[in-house]
C-alpha cells in the first residue's frame, strides 16, 4: 500500500479492517479460553483465566512495545526506499523478538506464583490461575515473534496476510479448547496449551511469509543478526512504548487486586466484561497502528503536510468505532455476558463493569491516536511520560484516595478511574502533539530556504 499520496481516509480504513479482524482473532485466544472454561469448567476456573489478563499484558508489554519500534523504524526505511537499512531492521528485530520470547518464558514459568499472591489472587483460583499462566508462557518465544513479524508487514502496509495467518490458528485454537477441556477433562491446563499451540502455528507462518518475501523485508536466517545501530533505534522508540506499557499494565493489576477484594463473582463477571471490551478495545487499536504506520512513511518520504490529516482520519475512526461498539456492549450485554457465564450473579456483575467502561471507551480510543502521531513522527519518550502521570499516575491516585473513602469503597469507584484518566491524559497528548508538530515544521523551514 502506498501511504505516501492518495485520499488518507480510504487506504486508513483498507488497511486498518483487516488489522480489526487480525486483533479480534488475536483476542479470541483467549476469550476462547474463558468462554470453555466458564461454560464447561465453573465460575472458578473462569476466574483463574481471567485473573490473569492484566498480569500476562504486565511481562509481555514491554516487549510488545519494542514491536512499535521495528513497526516505525521499518516504516521510515521503507518510506525513504533504503534497501539495505530495511534488510538490517527486519533481521534485528526477529532475533530480538526470539530473545524476548525466551526471557519472557522464564519469567513467567519462575515468578508466576510469587505475583499471583502480591495480586491477592482468590485462594480458591490461585492454583489453577498460577497452572493456566506457567502454560501460557511456554508460548511466549511464538507471541514475539508473530508480534515483531507483523510489525514488519504492517509497516510497509499488508495487514492482509496475517488476518489469514490468525485465521487458521484462531480455528486451531477453538476445536483443541473443546477436545482438551470437554473430552479430556484438563481445564484451564486445556485452554492454555490449545492457545500455545495456535499461537506457534501463527508464529511459523508469518517466518514462512517472510522468507518467501522478494523485498527488502525478506528474512534470510542465515542473516540473522543483531545490527547495532538498528537496535538503538528500535530501542529508542520502543522502549518508551513499552515502558508505558508496563505502567499501564501495573495501573490495571492494582485494579485488578483492587477487584479481587470483592470476591470471586466479580472477579469472573469483571474478566467477562473486560474480554468484552477488548474487541472494542482492538478494533480502535487498528487505528492507532494505522496512525503510525501511515505517520512514519510519510516523514520517511518527507511529505510532513500529511501529518495533521493522517491524525484528523485517524481520530475521526476511532470515535466512531468507539461510539457503536462500545454503547452495543451494553445494549446486549445480558447476552454477551451469557456466553461466558450462566450465573445472573457474574452476569450483573459484568453489567456493572460495562455500563461505566464501554459506554466511554472512544475517550481511550482518542488518547491512543494521539500516542501513535507523536511516535509516528518520532517522539516516545513525551507520550510515555504523560500517558505514566496522566493516567497511570492518577489512576493511582484514585486508587489510593477516592476508593479508600468508606462511602466510595464500591467496585464501581474502581471503574470510575478508566474514563476520568482517559480524558485528561487526551488532552494532555494534544497539548503535546501542537508542540512537536511545531518543532516539526521549524525542520522543514530550514531546509526549504
Amino acid at each position: 500500500m502506498d501511504m505516501c499520496s492518495g485520499p488518507i481516509m480510504k487506504k486508513m480504513l483498507m488497511f486498518a479492517i483487516p488489522l480489526v479482524c487480525s486483533s479480534i482473532l488475536q483476542l479470541l485466544f483467549n476469550a476462547a479460553d474463558v468462554v470453555v472454561v466458564g461454560r464447561f469448567a465453573g465460575d472458578n476456573s473462569l476466574a483463574a483465566v481471567g485473573s490473569n489478563t492484566s498480569l500476562i499484558n504486565l511481562l509481555t508489554n514491554l516487549f510488545i512495545g519494542l514491536s512499535a519500534g521495528v513497526n516505525v523504524l521499518t516504516g521510515l526505511c521503507y518510506g525513504a526506499k533504503k534497501e539495505k537499512d530495511l534488510t538490517e531492521t527486519v533481521h534485528t528485530a526477529m532475533l530480538l523478538s526470539l530473545f524476548s520470547g525466551i526471557f519472557l518464558m522464564a519469567v513467567g514459568i519462575c515468578f508466576s506464583h510469587i505475583i499471583l499472591v502480591w495480586m491477592q489472587a482468590p485462594e480458591e483460583v490461585i492454583g489453577l490461575a498460577i497452572l493456566y499462566l506457567r502454560i501460557y508462557f511456554i508460548g511466549m518465544p511464538a507471541v514475539m515473534v508473530y508480534n515483531f513479524g507483523s510489525a514488519i508487514l504492517r509497516a510497509v502496509g499488508d495487514t492482509r496476510r496475517p488476518l489469514f495467518y490468525l485465521t487458521g490458528a484462531g480455528i486451531i485454537n477453538v476445536i483443541l479448547n473443546l477436545i482438551f477441556v470437554i473430552l479430556c477433562r484438563m481445564d484451564v491446563a486445556g485452554v492454555a496449551l490449545a492457545t500455545v499451540i495456535s499461537e506457534s502455528v501463527s508464529a511459523g507462518l508469518i517466518i514462512r511469509c517472510l522468507m518467501k518475501e522478494e523485498s527488502g523485508i525478506r528474512l534470510i536466517p542465515s542473516k540473522l543478526h543483531i545490527y547495532k545501530d538498528k537496535l538503538i533505534k528500535i530501542l529508542k522508540i520502543g522502549l518508551p512504548a513499552g515502558f508505558q506499557g508496563i505502567v499501564f499494565s501495573l495501573s490495571n493489576v492494582l485494579i485488578q487486586s483492587s477487584v479481587n477484594i470483592f470476591g470471586a463473582t466479580i472477579v469472573a463477571g469483571n474478566s467477562a466484561a473486560a474480554n468484552i471490551e477488548g474487541f472494542v478495545y482492538v478494533s480502535m487499536n487498528a487505528f492507532h497502528q494505522a496512525t503510525i504506520s501511515f505517520t512514519s512513511q510519510n516523514v520517511g518520504a518527507g511529505k510532513y503536510e500529511r501529518i495533521n490529516k493522517i491524525l484528523f482520519s485517524g481520530q475521526i475512526c476511532v470515535i466512531m468505532v468507539g461510539l457503536v461498539l462500545g454503547n452495543a456492549c451494553v445494549i446486549f450485554g445480558n447476552s454477551l455476558l451469557g456466553i461466558y457465564s450462566s450465573s445472573p450473579e457474574v452476569i450483573s456483575a459484568g453489567l456493572s463493569r460495562l455500563r461505566v467502561i464501554a459506554t466511554t471507551y472512544a475517550l481511550c480510543g482518542m488518547m491512543d491516536v494521539m500516542v501513535g502521531s507523536l511516535r509516528g513522527i518520532g517522539y516516545s519518550v513525551m507520550p510515555m511520560i504523560v500517558s505514566t502521570i496522566g493516567a497511570c499516575g492518577l489512576r493511582i491516585l484514585w486508587l489510593a484516595t477516592v476508593f479508600q473513602i468508606p462511602a466510595y469503597h464500591q467496585i464501581q469507584v474502581v471503574y470510575y478511574s478508566y474514563p476520568v484518566t482517559w480524558i485528561v491524559t487526551f488532552l494532555a497528548h494534544v497539548v503535546c502533539f501542537m508542540w512537536a508538530r511545531k518543532r516539526v515544521e521549524k525542520r522543514i523551514r530550514p531546509a526549504a530556504v
